[in-house]
């Protein structure tokens, strides 16, 4: 059995649900007004921008639409539109904050077979990459070393979204795009 250490995850894993009763995790984060807490770290008119809480990456985030729905053509014009300027300004935000040689961004549509773990709300996943960013941990051992903690880099990225022309950055929550 692979063992990777990550004490910061234990606040994740003993966090209170505070709205069991919706169904959706990405409906119930962009309900809360505990930004830091959920990793949600920007927000504009139709979606926000959430640090995955299992990244593959440092700076590995999810760009979500407000609109509940797995279908991409459920989506109406000012929905996809503000969702391609976020997910723009995300790939802005990270070059800043990590200076990554590249990205991996792409939708997992359809369900389980697309290998998503949720299917039911549609999503973009934006992951910084690296040259030279595989290493032999994967190679030898199926594992995969994260070099930063998801807190440090929500800090990082939260800086530099509010860096950008046109946002405004609460202290206690996500920094607005508007």
């Amino acid at each position: 059995m692979d063992k990777v250490f990550a004490p910061w995850r234990i606040e994740w894993v003993e966090r209170e649900e505070t709205n069991s009763d919706v169904d959706c995790v990405f409906c119930a984060f962009q309900a809360q007004d505990d930004d830091r807490t959920n990793n949600l770290v920007a927000r504009s008119d139709h979606a926000f921008v959430l640090l995955n809480n299992y990244p593959y990456n440092p700076g590995h985030v999810m760009v979500i639409p407000h609109t509940h729905t797995g279908e991409y053509g459920d989506l109406d014009d000012e929905t996809l539109l503000d969702h391609a300027r976020l997910k723009q300004r995300t790939f802005d935000a990270l070059e800043t904050a990590l200076s990554p040689d590249a990205f991996n961004a792409g939708l997992n549509l359809g369900g389980s077979a697309a290998g998503g773990s949720i299917d039911d709300h549609l999503h973009t996943h934006v992951v910084p990459r690296w040259n030279g960013d595989t290493n032999f941990m994967p190679v030898i051992s199926d594992t995969k070393v994260i070099v930063e903690a998801v807190e440090e880099t929500y800090d990082r990225l939260y800086t530099a979204f509010a860096s950008q022309d046109g946002t405004t950055a609460p202290e206690d929550g996500a920094v607005r795009i508007e």
